[in-house]
Formats: structure tokens, C-alpha cells, sequence
């Protein structure tokens, strides 16, 4: 089958092995996609489409409110376009892998007219060792969030949410919110360092498939920055990560956020790829 517009499909159920197949030659990067089809995303509203050659998957992207490449080259990126341009309205972000997620934005930033914030340079970092056997401090405080500590951890993640992407996660109700936020607390997916009945570190497994486990939404409180907290508690997290869930940890940080970068170097993470995010 040629690539052509005609050589993309909507994947289903029956798809499922070779969309993990697809994942795991890049695990690390393909993490997000790769959990969200554990998670069932196959089986519902149509948001994975592939490009087939020769009848194998070659490439896929993620379509929902997030935008995720997977695989693509030149051929695939024009048409995953072609079936984007209409899409605008329901899309609050592109990311992955930074030169199939510029690449696709080229394609689309005449359709789609200027994002909120383009972000080309975010290192993608991963961390393959357990901290307590290299020696680095562990905060002791560092635990996994209780159901019952849901008005605790909620401003703290909207905070974050806010910082991150320059708007606030809910107006008005936060219902919808709130539920994320719980089902994350459920699922042991939320580690909170709490002092004096508040948070004041928080890191969330966003995703996890194929070995690896993806943080996200950290943040340190603001009066408690620069104190040297936020390395020992990604330390915390990161052992009980391992331990628990998956052998192989990583995020993505923007790469003019140097007290990250240098937090996330002291905790053990370096460079093994390097992502793009644009906010729409």
C-alpha cells in the first residue's frame, strides 16, 4: 500500500498488537499513546489513526485533546495533517517527540493559527537506577497520596497545571477537575511531600506501559523553592516507582527551566531525547 491520504485508517481493537508492537521500538518516547491504548483507547471514539505500507504499521498518531505522533516520517506527518486540519477545535496540545511535533506543526500553523506557547526544546530524561543504591538522599516524607487528601493535593495540582501551561485548569466548577485528580490518588499515582496540613512537593505517574513510567505534573510550593527539596523527594519518588511500577522512570522539562534541569540531574535523570510541546 502506498502512502497516500488513502493509506491512513482509524485503528480498532483488532489493531492492538501491532500499536504496541509500534510503541515498544521507542518505549520511552511512546509511552503516553502506548498507555493511553492500555487504558482502552482503541475501544473508544476513534483517536488512534495509523499509516500502513506493505500492509505493516509504519506510523500512528494520537487524536484527542492531545496531539501525539508516533513513528513518522515526512510522508506520514502530510497525512496525518490533511485529516488534522479540521480538527483545531478539540485540540488543546501537540507533543512528543520534538522533530515529528515541529514537523507537524509546520504543517498546521496556517490552519490552526498561533499557539498559546511553542516549546521546541524539552529534554526528555530518564532515570534507569534505584536511588537508595547510589547513595542519593531520599526525603523520607515522600508517599503516595491518600483518597481522603483529595482538598489537599487539588490546589497544589492546579497550581502547577497554571504555572505550566499559563491558564488555570477549570473555571467555575471544578468537578471535572477534581476527578482527575482523584482518580490519579486512587490508581497510587500521586506522591505528596505534606507539611503543616498542606503540599508542598507533588509528582504524578502520568503514564506507564512497556516498562516505563512517565512523572509529570511536579511541582514545589513557592515558598519552599530553592531550599533544596525538590531533588530529595524526586529521589522518594523515583524509588518507590521502581519498586512498585516500572524499572525505567522519565519526564520531559522545558529546557530554559535550569532549576529543574539541575534538580532532576541531582536525582539521578539524564538526556534520551528531547521532546516539543505546543499549546494551543
Amino acid at each position: 500500500m502506498l502512502r497516500t491520504f488513502g493509506a491512513t485508517r482509524t485503528l480498532g481493537a483488532g489493531d492492538f498488537e501491532r500499536v504496541m508492537q509500534l510503541c515498544a521500538q521507542d518505549p520511552m518516547t511512546n509511552v503516553f499513546v502506548a498507555a493511553r491504548v492500555q487504558e482502552g483507547g482503541l475501544g473508544f471514539g476513534g483517536s488512534l489513526l495509523g499509516v500502513e505500507e506493505d500492509h505493516l504499521l509504519t506510523s500512528m498518531c494520537w487524536i484527542s485533546a492531545n496531539v501525539v505522533p508516533v513513528s513518522c516520517d515526512d510522508e506520514a506527518l502530510d497525512v496525518f495533517a490533511s485529516r488534522l486540519r479540521r480538527h483545531r477545535r478539540r485540540v488543546s496540545s501537540i507533543f512528543g517527540e520534538s522533530e515529528q511535533v515541529l514537523g507537524l506543526w509546520e504543517r498546521l500553523y496556517r490552519h490552526w493559527g498561533e499557539p498559546r506557547s511553542l516549546r521546541p526544546d524539552q529534554p526528555m530524561m530518564a532515570c534507569t537506577t534505584l536511588p537508595a543504591t547510589q547513595g542519593r538522599l531520599i526525603d523520607p516524607r515522600v508517599r503516595q497520596a491518600r483518597i481522603d487528601e483529595v482538598d489537599l493535593v487539588l490546589p497544589a495540582s492546579a497550581a502547577m497545571f497554571t504555572e505550566e501551561i499559563g491558564y488555570p485548569p477549570y473555571v467555575g466548577s471544578d468537578r471535572d477537575y477534581r476527578n482527575l485528580v482523584s482518580s490519579l490518588i486512587r490508581a497510587g499515582h500521586t506522591y505528596v511531600v505534606i507539611e503543616d496540613g498542606r503540599v508542598v512537593f507533588k509528582a504524578d505517574v502520568g503514564s506507564m506501559a512497556g516498562g516505563v513510567a512517565q512523572i509529570q505534573g511536579v511541582w514545589v510550593a513557592p515558598d519552599a523553592r530553592g531550599q533544596g527539596l525538590a531533588a530529595p523527594a524526586m529521589n522518594g519518588v523515583v524509588q518507590h516507582v521502581m519498586e512498585v511500577f516500572a524499572p525505567v522512570v522519565t519526564l520531559y522539562v522545558n529546557g530554559y527551566n535550569e532549576p529543574a534541569l539541575r534538580a532532576y540531574d541531582r536525582a539521578g535523570f539524564a538526556q534520551v531525547g528531547q521532546f516539543a510541546t505546543v499549546i494551543l
